[in-house]
């Protein structure tokens, strides 16, 4: 008996979501990247761009068995598949499919830092030298700027930020 495909996220390298997205296709593996469309952040362009829903993540379809995993893990650009100590967890089917009927619609969606961020709240870094860095919301410092605790090399540190340079970590994928 062959075992149940089952949803999975995939932790990508940063900005590499578009890659692994790509690669897993080629693997005839059934991957989902959500996108949503943000006007461009450069000052001298008035552009809609398409990025993903989740920076930094992949969905993947895939049973439990190690054999199955192995060649998504050994993708380019994959990290790992997001989970405990007993493994990967997977994705409700129904929040795939909610995403999917979310990203299929034509108007562009609204995303971003519109939750309120709390103490200790999952974010990751979008933007400048430490895109892709997860850490903790610790405090808003005002004008815009946040706090976020990074673990680094076994320590922490705090490092002040735009705080439309972070983004809440949806609760399904933390």
């Amino acid at each position: 008996m062959k075992n149940k495909a089952l949803w999975f996220a995939l932790l990508t390298r940063s900005n590499f979501e578009q890659t692994v997205y790509s690669h897993i296709n080629k693997k005839k593996i059934e991957a989902f990247l959500p996108i949503t469309r943000k006007p461009s952040k450069r000052k001298d362009r008035k552009l809609m761009i398409e990025t993903p829903l989740f920076p930094g993540y992949v969905f993947v379809k895939s049973s439990m068995a190690p054999v199955d995993q192995l060649p998504i893990l050994k993708t380019l650009g994959a990290v790992r598949l997001i989970g405990n100590s007993a493994g990967p967890v997977p994705v409700p089917e129904c929040q795939i499919e909610s995403l999917k009927l979310l990203t299929s619609v034509t108007q562009d969606l609204i995303t971003g830092n519109i939750i309120e961020l709390k103490k200790g709240d999952p974010v990751i870094i979008l933007e400048g030298p430490m895109a892709g860095l997860k850490g903790d919301f610790l405090e808003h410092k005002g004008r815009g700027r946040v706090i976020i605790k990074l673990e680094l090399l076994g320590s922490y540190a705090g490092v002040e930020i735009d705080f439309d340079k972070v983004e809440k970590i949806p609760d399904l994928l933390s």
